[in-house]
């Protein structure tokens, strides 16, 4: 492993430390992160789906005590995300495919990270027409779902911008749904990934790397009480957006270069 188990554990721990601060779990870091220490490709989603729903537990808690989770609105978008999730995670797909839709997922998460401030910056009296479509938040979340199981990332990073854009609520509701979102959807991608590895199988290699869940566990709990003072929010999501569209270009050069 190019970090070591514990470098990694570090790194992992500081993820989850800042995305819980902010209601994400950080799967598309730790996809980057076991993607750079060249682990077994079959492997990244599980790890990364378990580490999310460690990390998000907490911060969807802090959410519901609060009350800023919309029960009413969040259900639509999660009507078909849930089983589609289930069937991404159960979507059989050879090394090469799921490289390069890992590879590419992962340059769509690191730009609308990079954009999401300028979508949050947006001022609007009202939300958007399209987002009080019936149709709008089943098929968002239901695409969203489906990627999220197959390549291991909770969703979030791809939901948070489109409900900024659609102007669907303020900023800490729209974090909350995000953070219900990538729960429930990480949970389902995972019972899809682990029927797809067969679960007998899939629980040996898994052990080996609790230190990474113990890390996000002790990471997200810091998150979730104490938000980051260290760095800004937008310099923490730049940073991490280009740690994440390093490893997606290097994923895709060695795939097509």
């Amino acid at each position: 492993m190019a970090f070591g188990i514990a470098g990694l554990a570090l790194l992992f721990l500081l993820t989850a430390a800042l995305y819980a601060s902010v209601g994400f779990g950080g799967g598309s870091t730790y996809i980057a992160l076991l993607a750079l220490a060249d682990l077994d490709y079959r492997i990244l989603p599980i790890i990364a789906l378990l580490c999310n729903i460690i990390v998000v537990m907490g911060a969807t808690l802090r959410f519901q005590v609060r009350r800023l989770i919309d029960w009413r609105r969040i259900w639509p978008i999660l009507l078909l995300s849930v089983p589609a999730a289930w069937a991404g995670g159960l979507l059989v797909i050879d090394r090469d495919s799921f490289l390069i839709l890992l590879g590419l997922s992962l340059v769509v998460a690191g730009l609308l990270l990079l954009a999401e401030p300028f979508f949050r910056n947006r001022h609007a009296a009202s939300r958007s027409a399209w987002s009080r479509r019936i149709w709008f938040a089943p098929t968002i979340g239901g695409a969203i779902g489906f990627l999220s199981g197959m390549v291991g990332i909770g969703g979030g990073i791809f939901l948070a911008p489109l409900l900024f854009l659609t102007n669907w609520a303020d900023s800490r509701r729209i974090a909350a749904t995000a953070s219900v979102f990538i729960l429930v959807n990480s949970a389902s991608g995972l019972v899809g990934q682990l029927m797809k590895s067969q679960w007998e199988q899939a629980g040996m290699p898994i052990t080996s790397y609790w230190p990474l869940f113990l890390a996000v566990f002790i990471g997200g709990q810091i998150g979730s009480f104490f938000a980051s003072k260290a760095l800004p929010e937008h310099w923490i999501q730049r940073l991490t957006a280009l740690l994440i569209l390093y490893v997606a270009m290097r994923i895709l050069w060695e795939q097509f270069g």
